[in-house]
């Protein structure tokens, strides 16, 4: 075992964790923070993805003790005093999600593309999410949702 210490939505965390334990399980098994979900245990998918240190990354490609010292932030990080955050509004308003499987993790590459500005028009929108996997939308509301926010008309 060895000592970690994260900073998850906000919250510090010491954990002792198994050199082996992937960061989305000890996000969901050991801090109950099942939004993030695991999808393909291929790092394909995207559905795990995170935030960390304000970068998207698939949490099943690192590994816990990896994340020590970091700033971690997961769909249940993103509202804000009950508000949806500006991305999972536009995803809601135009109905860019199915099954929501991979909505946590659309979520939170689009808001990095956002914060990082690569989200300039909607072809780099759909560059930035090609690492993230939907089976169920097509994902032209995705897109739409996303350039709502950014305010792309291209």
């Amino acid at each position: 075992m060895r000592p970690v210490d994260l900073t998850v939505n906000g919250v510090r965390y010491e954990l002792e964790l198994e050199p082996r334990d992937l960061l989305v399980h000890v996000l969901r098994e050991q801090l109950s923070l099942t939004g993030t979900n695991v999808g393909c245990d291929t790092s394909s998918c995207g559905a795990c993805t995170v935030l960390l240190d304000g970068q998207s990354v698939k949490s099943c490609t690192i590994l816990g003790v990896q994340a020590d010292g970091t700033t971690i932030t997961t769909i249940e990080g993103l509202a804000t005093n009950g508000e949806l955050h500006p991305v999972q509004q536009a995803f809601h308003d135009h109905h860019a999600l199915q099954c929501g499987y991979c909505t946590p993790g659309m979520v939170l590459a689009a808001v990095s593309l956002i914060e990082n500005g690569e989200a300039r028009d909607r072809a780099a929108i759909r560059a930035g999410l090609e690492g993230n996997l939907c089976r169920c939308t097509g994902y032209h509301n995705i897109i739409e949702a996303i350039a709502d926010v950014t305010g792309s008309t291209s």
